[in-house]
């Protein structure tokens, strides 16, 4: 008994030291040490503490509590527990956990029932495009600017023309990782500069971002469509990061050289577009079913086709050409895009 009672306090003493130990080493510096020393030593007092009759039951606890992230729960909660997630198992409605907080996505049905399959958009950001548009508005350069703006495009065409030729669906890919980064850049500075100026936005950060989404929807779509080569990726990954930085700066030192430049870009676009139109219908190109995400993220009808995903995308163009001239035009009359209503959900 009496060597009993020797290890129940033995085990106490070097556990309170441990724990003050700890606590000292992490204001005098030496924690790294102790770090390293302490789970041996916690090894070895589950051993001894173990044989001394109940110290360890008494010493244990309270280490534990301490490296514990959470409250240890009673036996009985603990088996409550237990039996509701087994219910909800057996039930097939058991929460799938994306972390350890128990967060987890919520369950989204299509309007015929059936699970929704995209976790990069939700039904609610879908949409019917507009088709109606005009394709051949163009905005004729009438200064410095906009001629600067409208030749660069011209220029930036000429190494797109001769790799990738007539194989619009690769032009295609190439283009959405480029034109999806101007609403992104704007968007991002817009918005530091109403928090730095307590200003808002008029809802051109919203509208920017919209644009660069629906960029990116169209890869995503192309993606689908064509498997591009390592060499492309390869491409991808320069010019994306030539023309990211070259675009920030740009947008920092003149926003109207900026938005005029995506208008005219845009421009390009739809004439790309219309050409890859021109080789389906002569059947250069095949005629495929639309991809299931084109199909779901426009609501085109389930037998969709490939020349309803690029009529829409084209559209789509058509829009992103109208909202930077726009834009550009706000600048050139000397106001900020904060004094004019942004064209929010105009694709």
């Amino acid at each position: 008994m009496v060597l009993s009672g020797l290890g129940t306090v033995s085990c106490s003493v070097v556990l309170r030291s441990l724990i003050n130990g700890r606590n000292n080493c992490n204001r005098s510096g030496t924690a790294v040490g102790t770090a390293t020393v302490m789970p041996f030593m916690a090894a070895e007092m589950r051993r001894h503490c173990a044989g001394a009759g109940g110290g360890w039951n008494r010493g244990f606890p309270c280490w534990k509590r301490m490296m514990a992230s959470e409250p240890v729960r009673p036996p009985a909660e603990a088996k409550s527990t237990e039996k509701e997630k087994e219910k909800k198992k057996s039930e097939g409605k058991s929460i799938v956990s994306s972390s350890y907080w128990g967060i987890s996505r919520q369950k989204v049905t299509r309007e015929d029932g059936t699970e929704w399959p995209w976790n990069c958009f939700m039904p609610w950001e879908t949409y019917q495009s507009n088709l109606s548009i005009d394709l051949t508005k163009h905005h004729v350069p009438k200064n410095f600017l906009d001629k600067f703006a409208y030749r660069t495009v011209k220029l930036i065409r000429i190494p797109t023309d001769v790799f990738f030729k007539r194989r619009f669906g690769c032009r295609a890919m190439m283009l959405e990782t480029v034109a999806a980064v101007p609403g992104m850049v704007g968007g991002m500075l817009l918005h530091l500069r109403s928090l730095r100026k307590f200003q808002h936005s008029g809802g051109w950060i919203k509208a920017l971002l919209e644009e660069a989404e629906n960029e990116r929807m169209h890869l995503m779509t192309m993606v689908e469509l064509v498997q591009p080569r390592w060499y492309e990726r390869m491409l991808v990954l320069a010019v994306q990061g030539v023309f990211f930085n070259a675009f920030f700066v740009l947008y920092l030192l003149s926003p109207k050289l900026a938005h005029r430049m995506v208008g005219y870009l845009e421009e390009e676009a739809i004439h790309s577009y219309t050409e890859f139109l021109k080789d389906i219908e002569s059947g250069a190109i095949e005629n495929v079913p639309a991809p299931a995400i084109s199909i779901d993220y426009w609501r085109l009808p389930k037998d969709a086709k490939l020349k309803d995903v690029i009529l829409v995308i084209r559209a789509d163009e058509a829009h992103h050409r109208d909202v930077n001239h726009f834009a550009s035009d706000i600048h050139f009359h000397g106001k900020e895009l904060r004094d004019a209503p942004a064209p929010v959900g105009y694709h």
